[in-house]
């Protein structure tokens, strides 16, 4: 059956987290990740990134105020080598939560300043 709304989902402009402290936040994804904002709100409310694919990244601090504070663990960052960063985020003392290993990807987990797990993810040639 046919939707009946008069609009549609077109695709997905932004994913992000919410954080306590956006400064702290922006600096871990900079100094872990590499990621360099293209917008910085005012007032720590946060950053957006765009990323080499397109998509864009985003980390909100609204203290409340916008949405309560929650804590997620749904995104994954495509990287070109997940060994390489597995190595470089041991070197800065990142602790990796869990390493797994399936027939179409290699992913490694970590968290941000925030509580968020963020999952640095490599797709296998199928």
């Amino acid at each position: 059956m046919a939707s009946q709304l008069s609009y549609k989902v077109t695709g997905l402009d932004l994913s992000g987290y919410m954080v306590k402290d956006a400064a702290r936040a922006i600096a871990f994804y900079r100094d872990v990740l590499g990621l360099e904002p293209v917008l910085v709100y005012p007032e720590n409310r946060g950053a957006e990134y765009e990323l080499a694919d397109g998509t864009t990244f985003g980390l909100w601090g609204g203290g409340g105020v916008v949405m309560p504070f929650q804590p997620s663990n749904g995104i994954l960052f495509a990287v070109d080598d997940l060994d390489a960063a597995v190595t470089a985020l041991k070197a800065k003392n990142i602790p990796v939560l869990m390493q797994h290993d399936t027939p179409v990807c290699s992913m490694a987990m970590i968290s941000d300043t925030e509580g968020n797990m963020i999952t640095l993810h490599k797709r296998k040639a199928m």
